[in-house]
Protein backbone atom coordinates (compact mmCIF):
# COMPACT_ATOMS: atom_id res chain seq x y z
CA UNK A 1 0.00 0.00 0.00
CA UNK A 2 1.48 3.63 -0.96
CA UNK A 3 0.58 6.07 1.58
CA UNK A 4 1.32 9.43 1.47
CA UNK A 5 2.54 11.80 4.50
CA UNK A 6 1.45 15.33 3.84
CA UNK A 7 2.02 17.93 5.74
CA UNK A 8 0.65 21.67 4.78
CA UNK A 9 1.41 25.06 5.21
CA UNK A 10 -1.32 26.97 6.97
CA UNK A 11 0.95 28.06 10.09
CA UNK A 12 3.14 29.39 7.04
CA UNK A 13 0.35 30.20 5.00
CA UNK A 14 -1.12 33.14 7.89
CA UNK A 15 2.18 34.57 8.42
CA UNK A 16 3.38 37.85 6.50
CA UNK A 17 7.22 37.54 5.23
CA UNK A 18 9.86 37.11 7.74
CA UNK A 19 12.13 40.08 7.32
CA UNK A 20 14.91 38.62 8.76
CA UNK A 21 15.47 35.27 7.05
CA UNK A 22 19.24 35.44 6.53
CA UNK A 23 20.27 32.81 3.25
CA UNK A 24 23.69 31.51 1.85
CA UNK A 25 22.99 30.41 -1.85
CA UNK A 26 24.94 28.34 -3.44
CA UNK A 27 24.94 27.46 -7.26
CA UNK A 28 26.39 25.63 -9.81
CA UNK A 29 26.27 28.64 -12.14
CA UNK A 30 27.56 27.63 -16.02
CA UNK A 31 25.63 24.82 -17.15
CA UNK A 32 21.98 25.90 -17.01
CA UNK A 33 20.64 29.39 -16.67
CA UNK A 34 18.18 28.89 -14.37
CA UNK A 35 20.55 29.82 -11.85
CA UNK A 36 20.26 33.29 -12.97
CA UNK A 37 16.44 33.15 -12.77
CA UNK A 38 17.00 31.76 -9.14
CA UNK A 39 19.52 34.78 -8.58
CA UNK A 40 17.22 37.29 -9.20
CA UNK A 41 14.08 35.76 -7.65
CA UNK A 42 16.38 35.96 -4.46
CA UNK A 43 17.34 39.48 -4.74
CA UNK A 44 13.54 40.27 -5.97
CA UNK A 45 12.46 39.00 -2.20
CA UNK A 46 15.67 41.00 -0.95
CA UNK A 47 14.68 44.17 -2.58
CA UNK A 48 11.03 43.76 -0.59
CA UNK A 49 12.83 43.17 3.26
CA UNK A 50 12.09 39.61 2.84
CA UNK A 51 15.54 38.07 2.95
CA UNK A 52 19.44 39.20 3.55
CA UNK A 53 21.78 37.10 1.30
CA UNK A 54 24.72 36.49 3.34
CA UNK A 55 26.75 34.78 0.44
CA UNK A 56 26.58 33.99 -2.95
CA UNK A 57 28.84 30.72 -3.52
CA UNK A 58 29.83 28.59 -6.70
CA UNK A 59 29.92 24.74 -6.29
CA UNK A 60 31.15 24.71 -9.83
CA UNK A 61 34.93 25.45 -10.91
CA UNK A 62 34.02 26.72 -14.11
CA UNK A 63 35.94 29.87 -14.76
CA UNK A 64 32.88 32.25 -15.62
CA UNK A 65 30.51 30.94 -12.82
CA UNK A 66 31.48 33.06 -9.87
CA UNK A 67 31.81 35.85 -12.43
CA UNK A 68 28.30 35.83 -13.23
CA UNK A 69 27.40 35.34 -10.18
CA UNK A 70 29.11 38.67 -9.51
CA UNK A 71 27.16 40.23 -12.53
CA UNK A 72 23.78 39.55 -10.83
CA UNK A 73 24.90 40.68 -7.25
CA UNK A 74 25.83 43.74 -9.16
CA UNK A 75 23.09 44.67 -11.28
CA UNK A 76 20.80 44.50 -8.08
CA UNK A 77 22.96 46.61 -6.33
CA UNK A 78 24.57 44.44 -4.22
CA UNK A 79 28.31 44.35 -4.91
CA UNK A 80 29.97 43.68 -1.36
CA UNK A 81 27.85 40.00 -1.09
CA UNK A 82 30.18 37.54 -0.01
CA UNK A 83 31.49 35.41 -2.76
CA UNK A 84 33.15 31.86 -2.84
CA UNK A 85 33.91 29.02 -4.54
CA UNK A 86 34.98 25.47 -4.39
CA UNK A 87 38.67 24.68 -4.89
CA UNK A 88 38.56 21.34 -5.74
CA UNK A 89 35.11 20.61 -7.49
CA UNK A 90 34.17 19.14 -10.80
CA UNK A 91 34.19 22.11 -13.71
CA UNK A 92 31.24 22.24 -16.49
CA UNK A 93 29.74 23.79 -18.72
CA UNK A 94 26.93 23.87 -21.30
CA UNK A 95 28.73 25.19 -24.39
CA UNK A 96 28.12 21.86 -26.14
CA UNK A 97 24.16 22.40 -26.04
CA UNK A 98 24.67 25.99 -26.93
CA UNK A 99 27.09 25.43 -30.08
CA UNK A 100 26.22 27.67 -32.61
CA UNK A 101 24.27 29.96 -29.89
CA UNK A 102 25.45 32.29 -28.08
CA UNK A 103 26.35 30.73 -24.91
CA UNK A 104 25.02 33.12 -22.37
CA UNK A 105 28.18 32.60 -19.19
CA UNK A 106 30.79 33.61 -21.66
CA UNK A 107 28.93 36.94 -23.05
CA UNK A 108 27.35 38.09 -19.91
CA UNK A 109 31.14 38.59 -18.25
CA UNK A 110 32.34 40.15 -21.24
CA UNK A 111 28.95 42.85 -21.25
CA UNK A 112 28.58 43.77 -17.81
CA UNK A 113 31.17 44.77 -15.04
CA UNK A 114 32.05 42.80 -11.53
CA UNK A 115 35.83 42.25 -10.33
CA UNK A 116 36.44 38.98 -9.81
CA UNK A 117 37.64 37.74 -13.08
CA UNK A 118 37.97 34.19 -12.58
CA UNK A 119 36.41 31.49 -10.35
CA UNK A 120 39.45 30.20 -9.34
CA UNK A 121 40.15 33.72 -7.96
CA UNK A 122 37.33 33.85 -5.24
CA UNK A 123 37.52 32.68 -2.13
CA UNK A 124 37.40 29.09 -0.42
CA UNK A 125 33.70 28.67 -0.26
CA UNK A 126 34.40 26.36 2.99
CA UNK A 127 36.10 29.22 4.95
CA UNK A 128 33.34 31.46 3.32
CA UNK A 129 30.43 29.04 4.82
CA UNK A 130 32.67 29.23 8.18
CA UNK A 131 33.44 32.68 8.59
CA UNK A 132 29.77 33.40 8.12
CA UNK A 133 28.01 30.75 9.88
CA UNK A 134 29.96 31.73 12.70
CA UNK A 135 28.87 35.33 13.12
CA UNK A 136 24.81 34.35 13.10
CA UNK A 137 22.78 33.70 15.49
CA UNK A 138 21.90 30.59 16.48
CA UNK A 139 19.66 28.37 13.98
CA UNK A 140 19.06 31.12 11.89
CA UNK A 141 20.75 30.48 8.60
CA UNK A 142 19.01 28.89 5.53
CA UNK A 143 21.24 27.44 2.97
CA UNK A 144 19.67 27.49 -0.35
CA UNK A 145 21.48 25.19 -2.62
CA UNK A 146 20.27 24.68 -6.79
CA UNK A 147 23.87 23.21 -7.81
CA UNK A 148 26.18 20.17 -7.10
CA UNK A 149 26.27 19.04 -3.10
CA UNK A 150 30.17 19.70 -3.01
CA UNK A 151 30.76 23.12 -0.82
CA UNK A 152 28.03 21.73 1.68
CA UNK A 153 30.11 17.72 2.04
CA UNK A 154 33.24 20.10 2.35
CA UNK A 155 32.10 21.53 4.99
CA UNK A 156 30.79 19.19 6.74
CA UNK A 157 34.41 17.62 6.79
CA UNK A 158 35.71 21.09 7.74
CA UNK A 159 37.67 21.05 11.13
CA UNK A 160 37.65 24.26 13.57
CA UNK A 161 40.32 27.10 12.43
CA UNK A 162 40.16 30.61 13.35
CA UNK A 163 36.35 31.60 12.46
CA UNK A 164 35.13 28.45 15.16
CA UNK A 165 36.26 25.56 17.39
CA UNK A 166 33.66 23.58 16.22
CA UNK A 167 33.57 21.39 13.46
CA UNK A 168 32.00 21.53 10.30
CA UNK A 169 28.62 19.32 11.46
CA UNK A 170 28.66 20.80 14.45
CA UNK A 171 28.68 24.10 13.54
CA UNK A 172 26.03 23.58 11.07
CA UNK A 173 23.94 21.74 13.48
CA UNK A 174 24.48 25.15 15.55
CA UNK A 175 23.75 28.00 12.87
CA UNK A 176 21.14 26.22 10.32
CA UNK A 177 17.57 26.40 10.47
CA UNK A 178 17.15 24.47 7.66
CA UNK A 179 18.96 23.03 4.11
CA UNK A 180 16.55 23.29 0.80
CA UNK A 181 17.99 21.69 -2.08
CA UNK A 182 17.01 21.51 -5.71
CA UNK A 183 18.14 17.95 -6.30
CA UNK A 184 16.91 14.38 -6.37
CA UNK A 185 14.13 13.16 -8.96
CA UNK A 186 10.88 11.53 -6.81
CA UNK A 187 10.07 8.93 -5.70
CA UNK A 188 13.36 7.72 -7.35
CA UNK A 189 15.77 8.57 -10.47
CA UNK A 190 18.68 10.17 -11.43
CA UNK A 191 19.67 14.02 -11.51
CA UNK A 192 21.74 16.06 -12.28
CA UNK A 193 22.68 17.87 -8.89
CA UNK A 194 22.86 14.38 -7.48
CA UNK A 195 24.82 12.82 -10.11
CA UNK A 196 27.49 15.07 -10.74
CA UNK A 197 29.02 14.58 -7.60
CA UNK A 198 27.72 11.59 -6.17
CA UNK A 199 30.06 11.04 -3.20
CA UNK A 200 29.51 14.78 -1.66
CA UNK A 201 25.60 14.33 -2.51
CA UNK A 202 25.82 10.44 -0.46
CA UNK A 203 27.69 12.13 2.60
CA UNK A 204 25.43 15.34 2.70
CA UNK A 205 21.79 13.37 2.79
CA UNK A 206 23.15 10.64 4.81
CA UNK A 207 24.88 13.28 7.62
CA UNK A 208 23.39 16.83 7.24
CA UNK A 209 21.91 17.51 10.77
CA UNK A 210 19.74 19.65 10.46
CA UNK A 211 16.32 19.17 8.23
CA UNK A 212 16.27 19.52 4.85
CA UNK A 213 13.71 20.58 2.11
CA UNK A 214 13.98 19.10 -1.17
CA UNK A 215 12.03 20.28 -4.44
CA UNK A 216 12.42 17.48 -7.05
CA UNK A 217 13.16 17.40 -11.08
CA UNK A 218 9.50 16.88 -11.09
CA UNK A 219 8.34 19.87 -9.71
CA UNK A 220 10.01 22.62 -11.86
CA UNK A 221 10.35 20.72 -14.87
CA UNK A 222 7.15 21.32 -15.75
CA UNK A 223 7.00 25.56 -14.72
CA UNK A 224 8.46 27.01 -18.12
CA UNK A 225 9.21 30.43 -17.56
CA UNK A 226 11.09 33.14 -19.61
CA UNK A 227 8.98 33.87 -22.46
CA UNK A 228 7.25 37.33 -20.63
CA UNK A 229 10.88 38.01 -19.31
CA UNK A 230 12.35 38.49 -22.86
CA UNK A 231 8.77 39.72 -24.33
CA UNK A 232 9.54 42.77 -21.64
CA UNK A 233 11.12 46.46 -22.69
CA UNK A 234 14.20 45.77 -20.80
CA UNK A 235 17.55 47.04 -22.04
CA UNK A 236 21.27 46.49 -20.31
CA UNK A 237 19.19 43.86 -17.88
CA UNK A 238 21.49 40.59 -17.52
CA UNK A 239 18.58 38.53 -16.69
CA UNK A 240 16.88 39.54 -19.87
CA UNK A 241 19.98 38.70 -21.59
CA UNK A 242 20.58 35.77 -20.57
CA UNK A 243 17.00 34.28 -21.12
CA UNK A 244 16.93 35.91 -24.39
CA UNK A 245 20.08 33.72 -25.05
CA UNK A 246 18.29 31.04 -23.97
CA UNK A 247 15.60 30.82 -25.25
CA UNK A 248 16.95 30.58 -29.05
CA UNK A 249 17.08 26.47 -27.77
CA UNK A 250 13.83 26.46 -25.43
CA UNK A 251 11.29 27.48 -27.56
CA UNK A 252 8.48 26.93 -24.91
CA UNK A 253 10.62 28.37 -22.00
CA UNK A 254 13.17 27.14 -19.47
CA UNK A 255 12.30 24.74 -16.47
CA UNK A 256 12.38 26.86 -13.13
CA UNK A 257 13.63 23.95 -10.81
CA UNK A 258 16.46 26.38 -9.22
CA UNK A 259 13.12 29.37 -8.85
CA UNK A 260 11.27 26.53 -6.95
CA UNK A 261 13.59 25.87 -4.40
CA UNK A 262 14.79 29.77 -3.77
CA UNK A 263 11.13 30.31 -3.51
CA UNK A 264 10.24 28.42 -0.31
CA UNK A 265 13.64 28.95 0.69
CA UNK A 266 13.08 32.34 1.75
CA UNK A 267 8.99 32.54 2.25
CA UNK A 268 8.41 28.29 2.98
CA UNK A 269 5.62 26.22 1.82
CA UNK A 270 2.67 28.76 1.90
CA UNK A 271 0.30 28.24 -0.60
CA UNK A 272 2.68 27.43 -3.18
CA UNK A 273 3.50 23.59 -1.98
CA UNK A 274 2.69 20.89 0.30
CA UNK A 275 5.35 18.73 1.70
CA UNK A 276 5.68 14.33 1.77
CA UNK A 277 8.16 13.21 5.36
CA UNK A 278 10.46 10.60 4.65
CA UNK A 279 13.92 10.12 3.71
CA UNK A 280 15.88 10.49 0.37
CA UNK A 281 18.64 8.13 0.04
CA UNK A 282 21.66 8.39 -2.63
CA UNK A 283 23.55 5.71 -3.76
CA UNK A 284 27.42 5.35 -4.78
CA UNK A 285 26.14 5.85 -8.64
CA UNK A 286 24.55 9.05 -7.88
CA UNK A 287 20.56 7.46 -8.15
CA UNK A 288 18.39 8.22 -6.11
CA UNK A 289 15.56 6.39 -3.74
CA UNK A 290 13.12 7.60 -1.33
CA UNK A 291 11.49 6.11 1.64
CA UNK A 292 7.68 7.83 3.57
CA UNK A 293 8.82 8.04 7.00
CA UNK A 294 6.38 10.86 8.85
CA UNK A 295 9.18 11.07 11.39
CA UNK A 296 12.08 11.35 8.59
CA UNK A 297 14.49 14.12 8.66
CA UNK A 298 13.72 14.80 4.58
CA UNK A 299 10.82 16.46 3.22
CA UNK A 300 10.24 16.77 -0.51
CA UNK A 301 7.88 19.15 -2.49
CA UNK A 302 4.47 17.96 -3.80
CA UNK A 303 1.96 20.06 -5.79
CA UNK A 304 -0.53 21.96 -4.62
CA UNK A 305 -0.90 25.67 -5.93
CA UNK A 306 -1.97 25.18 -10.06
CA UNK A 307 1.14 24.68 -11.63
CA UNK A 308 0.10 27.97 -13.72
CA UNK A 309 -0.41 30.25 -11.02
CA UNK A 310 3.78 29.48 -9.25
CA UNK A 311 4.93 29.89 -13.20
CA UNK A 312 3.41 33.32 -13.28
CA UNK A 313 4.49 34.27 -9.80
CA UNK A 314 7.84 33.21 -10.16
CA UNK A 315 8.22 34.93 -13.49
CA UNK A 316 6.60 38.19 -12.21
CA UNK A 317 9.87 38.00 -10.04
CA UNK A 318 12.11 37.39 -12.64
CA UNK A 319 10.94 40.62 -14.03
CA UNK A 320 11.98 42.11 -11.08
CA UNK A 321 14.13 45.28 -11.82
CA UNK A 322 16.69 46.81 -8.84
CA UNK A 323 15.20 49.14 -6.51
Amino acid sequence: MFCLFLTTCQKQTQQPPVSTAAVIFDTDMGPDYDDVGALALLHAMADSGEVKILATLSSNRYTQSVPCIEVINRYFGRPDIPLGATLNGVYITDSARFSGHDYWSEILPDKYPHKTKRTEDAPDAVKVYRQILSSQPDNSVNIITVGFLTNLADLLQSQPDEYSDLNGTSLVKKKVKRLISMAGKFPEGWEFNVCTDANSSVTVFEQWPTPVTLSGFEIGETILTGKRLIAADFTNNPVHDVFSMGLKLDLNGRSSWDQTAVLVGVRGCRDYFDTVKGRMTVASNGSNTWEDDPNGNHERLVWKMPKEDITHLIEDMMMHQPK
